[in-house]
């Protein structure tokens, strides 16, 4: 770690260890690696006795895969968040726009003087809060919480190893990108309590049967292009409505890990519908020759190099070829 990043640890873990009153932030539609750190560190806060609230802009409810985590009771629907913030924390939330409707709960607390605590690792974060531990290379947000609850001098417990090792497993894929850092530090979490098969099992193996048929008429629709992405392949397919309505949202945030494991594909695309227009959520995957949150920048998204994701509207083939053309200008990652 960088002396500033230290500071900026020892910094957050005095703003937190003091704190009374705090509500946490995920992303909308949280993973495992926002809500788990969210989790981790109410679970920290409340055995300390402050008052916490862990909450996301959508959808109304926390995943199923990732409820189980709230062992304390803390998620807090947004209509129950009381008008005001005593210490607001966002975590793997680079931008405003990622918080949804409770993005304005930010300026309400920097206009009342009140801090905002900005925890996260993508290289996109906007630095929109007070304080920040922001750093690109953690492969997961759950690894600066890690390193800011210990900076508190707060022995892990069970609970909060969990969620922490939550984000950690799935924002690495596994440890397929994990660093020998990240690999101690799952190794502290496990010796913490951590259970690495339940969590496995719970949050990334574990289906319904309505999964299969729904792959089946996804994967129908999944096309290769060989010649894509600067020549390194481009794999595709679309979840339309209709298919995403029979299974769980964690159902269909689960292609893209099915489509990007196309061997002669060196970026992998899944289409979303979202709404009327139509309007997708779109996650992009790269097999590491191409920076993919290039290309989702310019379409006003953005995340990790390898892993990152946009918001796009029209017909599904016309955003496959702003998307063709945005992967053809994102820059290489290694000489081909």
């Amino acid at each position: 770690m960088t002396a500033s990043l230290v500071q900026d640890i020892e910094a957050a873990a005095a703003l937190l260890a003091g704190a009374t009153d705090v509500t946490l932030l995920g992303h909308v539609r949280p993973d495992a690696d926002a809500l788990g750190s969210a989790l981790a560190l109410g679970h920290v806060l409340h055995r300390r006795g402050a008052r916490v609230r862990v909450a996301f802009g959508e959808p109304d409810e926390a995943p199923e895969t990732l409820a189980w985590l709230d062992v304390d009771g803390l998620i807090t629907p947004v209509d129950a968040l009381p008008p005001t913030d005593g210490l607001l924390v966002a975590l793997d939330t680079p931008t405003l726009a990622r918080l949804g409707r409770l993005a304005p709960r930010v300026a309400a607390v920097r206009d009342a003087g009140g801090s905002v605590l900005v925890v996260d690792h993508h290289a996109t974060n906007g630095r929109y809060g007070t304080q920040h531990v922001v750093d690109d290379t953690a492969e997961a947000t759950a690894i600066l919480v890690t390193r800011i609850v210990e900076a508190m001098g707060v022995e892990l417990d069970a609970a909060a190893a969990r969620c922490l090792y939550a984000g950690v497993v799935t924002d690495t894929s596994g440890f397929r990108r994990a660093s020998p850092e990240t690999h101690r530090i799952a190794a502290r979490l496990l010796e913490a309590g951590a259970d690495p098969g339940e969590v496995a099992r719970r949050i990334v193996d574990d289906h319904p049967f309505a999964w299969l048929p729904m792959l089946s008429t996804v994967l129908s629709e999944a096309r290769l292009e060989p010649e894509g992405a600067q020549g390194f392949g481009f794999v595709h397919t679309v979840v339309r409505a209709a298919a995403a309505a029979t299974v769980r949202l964690e159902e269909v945030e689960s292609v893209i890990d099915v489509v990007r494991a196309t061997r002669e594909a060196g970026v992998a695309a899944v289409l979303k519908e979202a709404g009327p227009g139509p309007v997708w959520t779109v996650s992009l995957r790269s097999a590491g020759d191409i920076d993919v949150s290039a290309a989702a920048a310019e379409f006003g998204g953005g995340g990790h190099r390898m892993a990152a994701g946009c918001t796009a509207e029209g017909p599904a083939e016309e955003v496959l070829d702003r998307l063709r053309e945005a992967l053809g200008r994102a820059p290489l990652l290694r000489a081909s």
